[in-house]
């Protein structure tokens, strides 16, 4: 089985490639160990470099494509340091801004109709989520900026129920469900989504637990 795995950061993926260089062989790029072949790469951070990175990427023969990364929270039900299967995800901030702040999405705008494929109702759905149950599912938003501000995130959670943003998601879910490509997103909760506030993020508790559910996995993939 080979697996690709994306990551935005080197920062959120650095644990994962310690354990593939002291468990794994390199061999032309490619960590493998008995009948699993991991390629690691790092799509850099948006979803315009996600694009360009998945599109190149999904030329591959991978069997599968994992986003792995961090998150912020919306929903206050997740504990930062969970890790979540995103199993849908919105364009967040992709349309025009109304005189009184309100905002209207490409599909409120009809530029992109909401149920012409890929989208289902304007989300994003992967299709393959419900292969993989072993994590809390969530739903997300992906944007251009991260929300700090209260303003911003009032109009955010007026707009969209949904449990976190990231930055990445949306447009790995496009290019994947276009491309036909079997995917999973994975983040862990670092922070809340509230007025921006870093001495209160769990950055280290986040990538420590993304990395042991990844090795895990990669673990689960090389016995099957």
């Amino acid at each position: 089985m080979h697996i690709t795995l994306l990551s935005p950061t080197i920062f959120e993926s650095a644990g994962i490639l310690h354990h593939l260089e002291q468990h794994f062989t390199l061999d032309e790029g490619v960590y493998k160990k008995g009948t699993l072949e991991v390629a690691l790469s790092i799509c850099g951070v948006g979803m315009v470099n996600t694009c360009m990175h998945s599109l190149q990427l999904s030329q591959s023969k991978s069997d599968l494509y994992i986003l792995i990364g961090l998150a912020g929270a919306f929903n206050s039900a997740l504990e930062l340091g969970t890790v979540v299967n995103i199993i849908e995800e919105q364009y967040g901030d992709l349309g025009a801004e109304e005189k009184d702040g309100t905002f209207l999405s490409v599909h409120d705008l009809d530029l992109i109709p909401a149920n012409k494929f890929p989208f289902k109702d304007g989300k994003l759905i992967n299709p393959s989520a419900s292969e993989f149950s072993f994590l809390q599912s969530a739903s997300s938003i992906s944007v251009n900026k991260v929300s700090g501000s209260r303003r911003s995130i009032d109009l955010i959670k007026s707009k969209y129920s949904v449990d976190v943003e990231n930055m990445e998601g949306a447009a790995f879910f496009q290019v994947c469900m276009q491309q036909r490509k079997k995917f999973l997103e994975i983040r862990a909760i670092s922070n809340y989504v509230e007025p921006r506030n870093r001495a209160a993020w769990q950055l280290d508790l986040a990538l420590q637990n993304l990395t042991e559910v990844i090795i895990l996995m990669l673990g689960g993939l090389s016995s099957s």
